[in-house]
């Protein structure tokens, strides 16, 4: 058999009707792919499974990343699959690494991933450049090399997570139970700038303000499901402090988009303290 008869592909879609399209020409046609298309784009659907006989792509609400993935998951059929973005610059033949570290591994990991090319050290943690492999806390979630069985096993992503640290949580989760998360350093990939397509600076701006009231809200989720309520109040007291005053000090200069930079910061760390579910669309 064949490594391709192994595998399938996962990609998530939101108002990605372009870098989808660029993207999927380069993955192999005997790969199987799955498509979660989250803004109800019909005609994406017919266009490109009219085109690809290797690729199927489900319309569904944007219920957030977890939600996408772990629906995606229940269509696969072969034994591992790839959750990568299609913002992702990656060499397809580089798949057969995966397979051999995999074996390496006697399948006892939680996710395999990728050395990041062109991102921020400080946001960004990776292992030592010099070492072949190495464990990592976490995979990043635009690209993981995951074995079904193991997924099931950890019982894959929360999907109160509707953006931000859901890999995170999985990789903390996995690690709980005895397996870690990889980065394989021989495989190195870029990223090319957001899937989002925007049409205006309005579009812009809003998409903005959406990230920045779900990373915040994801955080102290994160925080208060791994480590508790009084660990996670004393840690982002301050942070909620620092955002309330951000507001004032942005209003009384009028200075319009830092100021709705700081209210979604604000509201969506009021709305996680409050235990409220990540609604914001």
């Amino acid at each position: 058999m064949k490594i391709h008869d192994k595998l399938t592909i996962i990609l998530i879609s939101y108002k990605s009707e372009k870098k989808i399209k660029t993207f999927i020409k380069e993955i192999p046609k005997d790969i199987k792919v799955v498509i979660v298309e989250n803004s109800k784009n019909i005609l994406l659907k017919k266009s490109i499974e009219k085109k690809y006989k290797n690729i199927t792509v489900f319309i569904q609400e944007n219920n957030g990343v977890s939600a996408s993935i772990n629906f995606a998951v229940k269509k696969v059929k072969t034994k591992y699959f790839l959750q990568i973005s299609p913002d992702i610059q990656f060499k397809f033949k580089q798949l057969n690494i995966f397979f051999k570290k995999a074996k390496e591994l006697n399948n006892k990991f939680s996710a395999l991933g990728p050395r990041f090319l062109n991102v921020k050290t400080k946001s960004h943690k990776q292992i030592k450049g010099d070492l072949d492999i190495g464990s990592i806390n976490s995979i990043h979630g635009s690209f993981m090399f995951i074995n079904k069985k193991r997924f099931k096993e950890i019982k894959g992503f929360d999907e109160n997570f509707f953006l931000y640290f859901e890999e995170t949580d999985y990789c903390k989760r996995a690690l709980n139970i005895g397996f870690k998360a990889y980065q394989i350093n021989e495989i190195k990939v870029k990223t090319k700038g957001r899937t989002v397509m925007v049409n205006s600076k309005k579009e812009k701006n809003d998409l903005a303000n959406l990230l920045t009231w779900h990373f915040i809200w994801s955080k102290y989720y994160f925080t208060k499901k791994n480590y508790g309520s009084i660990i996670s109040i004393i840690l982002f007291i301050p942070i909620l402090i620092r955002a309330f005053f951000k507001v004032i000090y942005y209003k009384l200069f009028n200075n319009k988009e830092y100021l709705e930079k700081y209210k979604y910061r604000l509201s969506g760390l009021i709305t996680s303290i409050a235990g409220k579910s990540s609604n914001l669309r």
